[in-house]
């Protein structure tokens, strides 16, 4: 018997139509436990290096991490991959709501879909009952429009779905994939699952998951709950509204928006508004939100409540969640209103929050510039909010400039030349990033900038504070019941970080001890990754109900697996070089590993080389980035050590097999 997992994938061919339910090896759940971590093994596995994202051979994998389906609260995340059309790189999105918990009850840990359909489909999913269903008639419908159809046309209201809009169907390198209360959006996966003919999966389950000790287990969630009760209760002074207290970044709840305004960059990530925030725009902001917030609402099985129903005059009722309330609203110079207008639209095309702003910003800052004509921007309205509109619309089309666009920043820059790069300023691995120009190099977000596979910062930071606290005070009272920390000098860490002085960035925390950080950050972020655990109970707040403390003696009650805090850290590990792996042998090196330019006014060369090299070195890579021999045979992974060596990615001597015996 499996616990926790159901110990099947499914598998579908859309060129040939085949349907397989096929049962997986319970060894790769404790090599990597579910979730990313098997999304990894199986790209490697199945994906050459040479596939393309839009050829057949390509996979796009929907997965639910291995406790989704149970208890657990928060435990509801679908970790969807694939090859990204923007980078060319491995791409994996995280979406909550309800969809993998029903996948798993269904049957499925995974959904594994190859080859492209002839015409437009769907997949139905009834427990053992599995259909590709003709979705010609649902071409050109928005996402949530097509789950509604869906739902309607199967006569199954509890139905969940998963959908792309017109972006995806047109290949869009932005395409989201949409799922009522959540979404999985960065990198064009939505793309990928437009190219091959795929509009929707609907699923529909109702058997049991099986967990190895229940009332051990249920102790376990009973006490999150407690802790996260008590924490509400508690929220951390001294920080911005959004990390002082639990769940997903909960924009829909929080109307001050005094730090995001403020410091983040408006337009095409150029201007900072330093002054913008004032009580007038407060309280006026605080009457649109009131006004068009319906509801605060929850994914499967928690008690956050991160997103709201959204009924703006004149559009349809739709899901919010996250920063889309702002990023439309910033990128225009416009108001909030206008922010939630828009955020329906785009919901409904399937597009990302993150790049598809930014990307029409870069769009008129090039007409300005005079790098794009009048007749590239015929027909456009001449008002801003119009001019955004008639953009998306053409994006999500392809037609005209918008084709061009569609490839996002880094793509359409090269295709427009003209000096146009320089406009594409914003771009880490040729996607968009969060549009957050700082001051003062901060070494800790220097190295997960460069170095994270993830491409969504509030997916790499966590536990450990942003910045310092402002006195002695402040520290002292933050370290005493932060019982999170792998180690106790991340307390003296914190204790010793100040605004000021020999203790501040850029130089402190030290490059060994920013190592340390990012490397906690990033096993969080794995360990959740492969649960399927929101990363808002885990890995990205401040004093989380979950941490590597507690993780171990949860996952062995769900899953019956013997684990401990040295054997997660080595399965976290683990799935983090895969990761890289992946990356690596589709070209991704060191020259990749930079943020913007202009991320930073102050920059230091010197000390940014030897933060990559530290880095690399900590975790066991070389100074190109790439994976040793060592390292990998150390974690189990000695095909992939192989594979590299023949490629002729490892120098001679990393290609010399380790001593016998050597772990890592």
């Amino acid at each position: 018997m499996r616990f926790s997992e159901t110990g099947f994938n499914l598998e579908i061919d859309l060129s040939t139509g085949n349907v397989e339910r096929v049962e997986t090896d319970p060894g790769l759940t404790e090599l990597h436990l579910g979730g990313l971590g098997t999304n990894a093994r199986l790209l490697w596995d199945r994906v050459p290096p040479d596939v393309e994202p839009f050829s057949p051979d390509n996979l796009l994998i929907l997965s639910a991490g291995l406790l989704v389906g149970t208890h657990a609260p928060g435990a509801n995340r679908t970790i969807v991959s694939t090859i990204s059309p923007q980078t060319l790189f491995m791409a994996y999105s995280m979406m909550g709501g309800f969809f993998a918990p029903e996948l798993k009850h269904a049957g499925y840990d995974k959904v594994i879909i190859r080859g492209k359909s002839p015409k437009l489909t769907y997949l139905w999913i009834n427990n053992d009952k599995v259909e590709i269903r003709d979705a010609s008639h649902l071409r050109g419908k928005g996402a949530c429009e097509t789950a509604e159809l869906i739902r309607r046309e199967l006569g199954e209201p509890k139905a969940q779905v998963a959908a792309i809009g017109m972006a995806g169907e047109n290949r869009v390198f932005f395409a989201s994939i949409e799922h009522g209360r959540s979404s999985a959006s960065r990198l064009g996966i939505g793309a990928v699952m437009g190219d091959k003919g795929l509009k929707a999966i609907a699923v529909r389950g109702t058997k049991d998951i099986n967990i190895a000790r229940p009332a051990e287990f249920m102790e376990f969630c009973n006490g999150v709950l407690k802790y996260i009760e008590v924490r509400d209760k508690k929220p951390v002074p001294g920080v911005m509204p959004i990390l002082a207290g639990l769940g997903s970044p909960q924009e829909m709840k929080l109307i001050d928006e005094e730090w995001h305004t403020t410091n983040f960059m408006w337009g095409n990530s150029r201007t900072r508004r330093r002054d913008f925030w004032t009580k007038e725009i407060e309280e006026k902001w605080r009457g649109t939100q009131e006004s068009v917030r319906k509801r605060l609402i929850s994914c499967h099985n928690c008690p956050m409540k991160c997103g709201a129903t959204i009924s703006a005059p004149g559009v349809s009722t739709y899901m919010m969640k996250c920063f889309s309330k702002l990023t439309y609203t910033m990128a225009a110079y416009s108001d909030l209103d206008f922010g939630f207008r828009i955020a329906q639209r785009a919901t409904e095309y399937g597009v990302d929050a993150y790049s598809a702003p930014q990307v029409m910003a870069f769009g008129l800052e090039l007409r300005e510039a005079g790098i794009l004509s009048e007749q590239d921007m015929e027909g456009m309205p001449s008002d801003n909010e119009g001019k955004f509109y008639w953009l998306l619309d053409r994006i999500v089309r392809r037609e005209g400039i918008g084709d061009v666009l569609a490839d996002g920043t880094y793509w359409a820059a090269k295709r427009i030349g003209k000096g146009a790069d320089a406009y594409a300023h914003n771009n880490i691995k040729k996607h968009e990033q969060l549009p957050l120009k700082l001051g003062m190099l901060n070494p800790v977000y220097f190295l997960m900038y460069s170095t994270g596979e993830k491409s969504n910062i509030t997916q790499i930071e966590g536990q450990f504070p942003q910045a310092p606290f402002a006195t002695k005070e402040e520290r002292e009272d933050f370290v005493k019941d932060w019982i999170h920390v792998p180690h106790e000098r991340f307390k003296q860490y914190l204790l010793d970080w100040e605004f000021r002085g020999e203790r501040s960035n850029p130089y402190y925390p030290t490059v060994e001890m920013s190592c340390e950080i990012v490397d906690w950050q990033e096993m969080m972020h794995y360990i959740d990754d492969a649960l399927g655990m929101c990363a808002g109970l885990s890995s990205f707040p401040l004093k989380p109900p979950y941490h590597v403390h507690n993780y171990p003696q949860i996952i062995s009650a769900a899953a019956g697996i013997d684990i401990d805090e040295a054997a997660l850290t080595k399965i976290t590990r683990r799935n983090r070089t895969l990761v890289r792996a992946v990356n690596n042998r589709r070209g991704l090196t060191r020259d990749d590993e930079r943020p913007p330019e202009d991320h930073w006014k102050k920059r230091f060369p010197e000390l940014e080389a030897k933060l990559l090299d530290e880095y690399y070195k900590f975790k066991g890579w070389n100074k190109r980035g790439i994976p040793t021999r060592e390292s990998l045979c150390g974690l189990g992974l000695d095909d992939v050590a192989e594979d590299l060596a023949k490629r002729g990615m490892l120098t001679p001597e990393e290609g010399v097999p380790p001593p016998q015996g050597s772990v890592g």
